[in-house]
């Protein structure tokens, strides 16, 4: 059988010179034909020649104007079709023209022939060689099979988005109108929800494509929970405000994101809120170059402050950051300074410093170590950072009269079991005891749960044990957790920042909590693989490992019950107790000493006394005592 791999490497203007030499050939011997068929003979006079002759001449040029050869053959549509059509209509109407305003010799009913045949060799020029092509590169018997969800405009596009791709076939829609129930796009037949078991045994079908981006988050997720049973893997295209927004495209395909899975929809924001502590003010940023950190930063030079600090211990992240900021700036045509300081919380004179010298008015805290099982083994270093550095940053705002302090704070401070979350309410503590001694400094604790994506999210560990073939560990199987976009947190910190009149502790709505364990199993069956069960069967493994030291089953937002309503449907107000400023004072300094001398167990006693329900239900795992 005659090949075409020797195309397939040869440069695209390389290409384009044999497909123009090749129809300019074409071209004569279909004008020629045209005339066999009209007399009936292979002997032609000699005065036809010219007319013949021109036929090519005329019609390049319009094929080149409209497009013919720049089309990717491998990746041509019906819409090529048409084009065709009009390519070759145009050229043969100049042809005609030609033909009878130079007298020249051509039958005239030759040239409806001539036009027919020209229409059907360039169309199924290219569509042979396009077979050819995707049978070369895997389109035949080994083609993954694939199942679009949604035959509305997003699955079309993206059926013929995949139409070129090697080993990737379309075998049916399935989509809830029923209208279309039956009815075919192109060659493809649209099917219900309750066939895909069906489609699944009948094509071997591997992966199943949500093409709905106008969906909601609540609907994405009933889809995904109808989906999960079923052994194919499931991508879905961006969401309409995703494409909207132009950060993706309907060809932007990517996995299932946890994001999909928790279904929840993100509030529109106030822009007041958003504005009032940012807009032509010094804003600082703490912990600047971490998760919360960063996107604080990136949501507040939307907001064009007057002056962006960003304090940042960590070389790496703190360079990070600003080279994407500056290019933020450079995008939105804005000059926006960028204050970039390597620096400790614990370091007073540092921080004073900076506050007077560039008479900083609000101050985004969010520098802290957070991870439950590394701050137990380095309890000093967490307390120390988490409480003191907090109290540290606290106190120089209040000395210079920031106006705003708002405090990135967790519901890991709620009932603590863990050094982590005492050392945070610790942390609250301080801040509201300042309020009282600094009222004219506005003092705002912010609460919430786990941020998706954010370091030391369980989310990319699942993901990259998964792809690593398992096991996928889990804690413990009641294991449940909140959990909230890095964007959204950062949002809602912003805005519930601009609220209260100070001491305010904000609490975020989370939504529902989630089970860690039903969060692993999705996963895995989205990814088109299955749990190995009792017997052996399956991908991928769950494993229970047990609760780490001073993790808890169930995380809380709330350590009362009294709590308020804001302006705002997600952030809500509760009023905690506290202590005063200076009895706080010297209980920090007994806990400092402590810390010096490693006695943990004593600084664990301390805590109970005053952090409400703090109860460390380990053992001591420090690694130095």
């Amino acid at each position: 059988m005659f090949s075409f791999d020797w195309l397939i490497p040869l440069p695209r203007w390389q290409k384009r010179v044999i497909s123009v030499a090749t129809d300019f050939v074409s071209l004569i011997l279909i004008s020629l034909i045209a005339v066999w068929l009209r007399l009936g003979t292979i002997d032609l006079p000699h005065q036809f020649a010219l007319a013949i002759v021109v036929l090519p001449f005329l019609a390049l040029p319009v094929f080149i104007r409209l497009g013919l050869y720049r089309a990717v053959v491998r990746y041509i549509t019906h819409r090529f079709v048409f084009t065709v059509f009009t390519a070759v209509s145009l050229s043969f109407l100049i042809w005609s023209t030609a033909i009878l305003m130079l007298d020249l010799a051509y039958p005239r009913s030759a040239l409806i022939i001539a036009w027919l045949m020209a229409i059907l060799y360039i169309t199924g020029s290219r569509l042979i060689i396009r077979w050819f092509l995707l049978r070369l590169n895997g389109e035949s018997e080994q083609s993954e099979s694939i199942v679009i969800f949604g035959a509305g405009d997003a699955g079309r596009q993206l059926m013929q988005a995949l139409s070129g791709i090697a080993h990737k076939k379309v075998v049916a829609f399935i989509d809830d109108d029923k209208s279309l129930y039956q009815q075919k796009i192109g060659a493809i037949k649209v099917y219900q929800r309750t066939d895909l078991q069906e489609l699944i045994n009948r094509f071997q079908v591997k992966e199943i494509l949500l093409a709905t981006p106008g969906m909601n988050s609540k609907q994405r997720k009933v889809v995904l929970n109808w989906l999960a049973p079923f052994p194919i893997k499931v991508s879905t295209l961006p969401s309409m405000e995703e494409i909207v927004d132009g950060t993706v495209s309907f060809s932007d395909v990517r996995e299932v994101s946890i994001e999909d899975l928790l279904g929840r929809d993100a509030v529109p924001a106030q822009d007041n809120l958003l504005s009032q502590c940012i807009t032509d003010k010094v804003v600082m940023v703490t912990g600047g170059g971490g998760s919360i950190g960063s996107e604080l930063c990136r949501q507040i030079i939307r907001h064009k402050p007057q002056k962006l600090i960003i304090f940042e211990l960590s070389e790496f992240a703190l360079y990070s950051i600003q080279q994407e900021l500056n290019q933020l700036n450079a995008i939105a045509n804005q000059r926006i300074e960028l204050i970039t300081i390597l620096g400790d919380i614990k370091n007073k004179a540092k921080l004073e410093s900076l506050v007077k010298q560039y008479q900083v008015e609000t101050i985004y805290h969010a520098a802290a170590y957070k991870h439950v099982p590394l701050v137990e083994h380095n309890i000093a270093e967490g307390i120390y950072n988490n409480s003191f550095g907090t109290l540290t940053v606290a106190e120089v705002a209040a000395e210079n009269s920031v106006k705003n302090f708002v405090l990135v704070s967790t519901d890991k401070a709620v009932r603590p079991t863990n050094f982590m979350g005492a050392s945070k309410r610790l942390a609250e503590l301080s801040l509201q005891a300042l309020q009282d001694e600094y009222p004219h400094t506005r003092f705002v604790m912010v609460r919430f749960g786990n941020v998706l994506g954010s370091s030391g999210s369980v989310i990319p560990l699942f993901k990259q044990q998964i792809a690593n073939g398992g096991p996928v560990t889990v804690t413990h199987k009641e294991i449940t957790r909140y959990f909230m976009t890095i964007p959204e947190a950062a949002s809602l910190v912003i805005q519930a920042g601009s609220m209260g009149v100070g001491g305010d502790v904000f609490v975020l709505d989370m939504g529902e909590p989630v089970k860690i364990a039903d969060l692993a199993e999705k996963l895995i069956k989205l990814s088109g693989l299955e749990i190995i069960d009792s017997e052996g069967h399956g991908d991928i493994e769950i494993q229970y490992t047990g609760l780490r030291p001073g993790e808890k089953l169930f995380e809380e937002l709330l350590i009362g019950e009294n709590v308020d309503g804001t302006d705002h449907p997600r952030i809500m107000k509760a009023h905690e107790d506290y202590i005063d400023y200076q009895a706080l004072k010297l209980e920090l300094d007994l806990i400092s000493k402590l810390l010096v001398n490693h006695e943990y167990s004593s600084v664990s006693k301390k805590l109970e006394q005053l952090v409400s329900g703090f109860k460390h239900t380990s053992g001591i795992v420090d690694y130095i005592q």
